[in-house]
């Protein structure tokens, strides 16, 4: 039982599900339930898909969810990120709005779900790590600018298409003086009380009397209210007639049963979409889940995630949705207003439904521009320009990766951007570890501690050689370690001993091994041993097994300090006599400022 429960989390929190547990949990699919309406018909929107698509992933995924996933607060759906992927996937075998567009991202959200379902079957949750938080930051800082840009031809009312920054911006500016001035004005309306109500409807509604967890509440039905303004401003002054266009008519009932294609072709075109898709969200998702729930000091698995997340997918495919991921939004939303199971994300389905049944003719006169200004408003919030400099201050490397992102996202698509973010990431930090940083160590004095000759006053032995390596040792920088030994002992005639110190190697690889036996044999001919302290377990394992040990002409000792007072007694103990205390290992290290090179 506890075998299967660990497929199916709901077999776990069921048993304890309780009546105080279904009254906080419906509470929060109520208040999830009203955001969720506006953003599922926007995403879908986004999609490039009729809206209709935008509830019929928040249903079946939902269920899915709840029984699968390992997260209690965290609410799966439509988000804008994967639907502008899906956009571009989709855009690549068929024209917006066409059968084939639909097919193609139904057929979208099978892959991926397919994709997620193995990898977390075998335990797959690593590859997620091959996106780097700069490159993700960048992508999504890229992303938002970029799906805000492709939703300015809804606020103006115009024609207008591209899937980069460029072709937009080419595409709009003719299409400026054509600008449909109703439309603009509902729009910008809408803009600036959706930007208005995130920051001051909350303060507003605190003033005139309720308390805090009510009016944060009642401040995320913003666009909510901004919906049903509109539709009745659409109506009372006929703007359909003025040029605005609104959504128009939505299919009531529940989502059909759909069947993905089955054609080798378009998987073929699908499949590398499919698989960014699903590695984006799962790496958003996760990040979101793991936040939430380490404030409730709960945790979540990643591997079953991944399944929960595939089976959501899954159940977005045949039920005539696209592909669904965690949202940031949301899921603070349902956490925030008290959601403790999984089950609070199947009442949301539940209620999405049931407009679905009975509230789709009401959205009807539902101006696009107002979708498009829901979308403007939520992805502006993901966009993090400060990242740049804070990054570049940091790291040179990951503003690299990061920059690299942001401008090809922008420019050549968001395909190619996060392709050449997860590139330039890997490939930057080969080239850093092929250069691992080796320092020359020598004793503090009055310690045991031994620190780097560049950065502290420290005692050395003329004839003993300390190096640290700062870095596992494989074939990209067993080169660079010969190399740097080679030098320092060239530059020591008297030295009889060098010591490899080893704290920080957690690996050597078959390459690294036969580069040590090669300076082994280098020093021995050269009259100096080779010595290595503090060498970890697993590593002396591994030397052990290949017979490294027997031809090595010094030996492993357990500490450096060990190391030391074996081969330079001499300046040991005259550390040891400059501060008598030095041999009690509680004695705290001072530091000097803030370096601990």
């Amino acid at each position: 039982m506890e075998r299967l429960a660990g497929y199916l989390p709901v077999l776990d929190w069921g048993r304890r599900y309780d009546r105080q547990a279904l009254l906080s949990d419906g509470m929060a699919a109520l208040i999830v339930t009203i955001m969720l309406i506006p953003q599922s018909l926007a995403y879908a929107m986004l999609a490039g898909l009729p809206p209709v698509v935008g509830l019929y992933a928040s249903i079946l995924p939902l269920i899915a969810y709840a029984i699968f996933g390992t997260s209690r607060t965290l609410a799966v759906g439509p988000v804008a990120v994967v639907s502008l992927l899906t956009a571009t996937a989709a855009g690549a075998v068929a024209p917006p709005g066409s059968a084939q567009y639909l097919t193609a991202a139904i057929t979208l959200a099978f892959l991926s779900g397919l994709i997620l379902f193995a990898m977390g079957i075998f335990r797959l949750g690593f590859v997620a790590n091959l996106l780097s938080h700069p490159v993700i930051s960048g992508f999504i800082t890229a992303s938002g600018v970029l799906i805000a840009a492709s939703q300015l031809k809804h606020i103006l009312g115009v024609e207008a298409g591209g899937h980069t920054l460029v072709e937009l911006g080419t595409a709009l500016l003719p299409a400026l003086p054509d600008t449909n001035l109703p439309t603009l004005v509902i729009a910008s309306a809408a803009t600036v009380f959706l930007f208005w109500s995130r920051s001051k409807l909350k303060p507003t509604l605190q003033r005139i009397g309720l308390g805090a967890r009510a009016a944060t509440l009642l401040a995320r039905t913003g666009p909510v209210l901004a919906v049903a303004v509109a539709i009745m401003a659409v109506v009372g002054f006929d703007l359909e007639a003025r040029g605005v266009a609104v959504v128009g008519d939505v299919p009531q009932g529940l989502p059909p049963f759909a069947v993905p294609a089955f054609d080798a072709a378009l998987w073929g075109t699908l499949l590398p979409a499919a698989f960014l898709i699903s590695i984006i969200g799962f790496a958003e998702s996760v990040s979101i889940a793991q936040t939430l729930a380490a404030k409730r000091r709960q945790s979540i698995r990643p591997d079953q995630e991944m399944i929960g997340l595939g089976m959501s997918n899954l159940a977005a495919a045949f039920s005539g949705g696209y592909p669904v991921t965690g949202g940031f939004a949301r899921s603070v939303v349902n956490f925030d207003a008290g959601a403790e199971t999984p089950a609070a994300g199947a009442y949301t389905a539940v209620g999405i439904a049931l407009v679905s049944l009975f509230l789709t003719p009401l959205i009807f006169h539902l101006p696009l521009s107002v979708l498009a200004a829901t979308i403007i408003v939520a992805v502006l919030s993901l966009v993090d320009l400060g990242a740049l400099r804070r990054t570049w201050r940091y790291s040179r490397f990951d503003f690299a990766a990061m920059a690299g992102t942001i401008v090809l996202t922008l420019t050549a698509g968001v395909e190619a951007g996060i392709i050449t973010g997860v590139a330039l990431s890997l490939l930057l930090h080969l080239w850093r570890s092929s250069r691992p940083h080796i320092a020359e160590i020598g004793q503090v004095p009055g310690t045991r501690h031994y620190r780097n000759t560049l950065r502290h006053d420290v005692l050395r032995a003329q004839d003993v050689l300390s190096l640290r390596i700062d870095e596992s040792l494989w074939f990209g920088n067993a080169r660079a370690v010969e190399d740097v030994i080679q030098r320092s002992v060239a530059d020591r005639p008297g030295l009889r001993h060098l010591v490899l110190n080893c704290a920080a190697v957690n690996h050597v690889d078959a390459s690294a091994l036969e580069s040590l036996e090669l300076v082994t044999q280098r020093l021995a001919d050269q009259g100096v041993d080779l010595n290595l302290s503090e060498v970890k377990g697993p590593v002396m394992d591994r030397l052990a097994r290949a017979s490294f040990l027997e031809a090595l002409t010094g030996r492993v000792f357990l500490s450096h300090h060990e190391a030391m007072e074996a081969l330079a007694p001499d300046v040991t103990g005259m550390a040891d006599r400059a501060d008598p205390l030095a041999k009690d290992a509680s004695r705290p290290f001072p530091e000097r400022g803030s370096v601990t090179g």
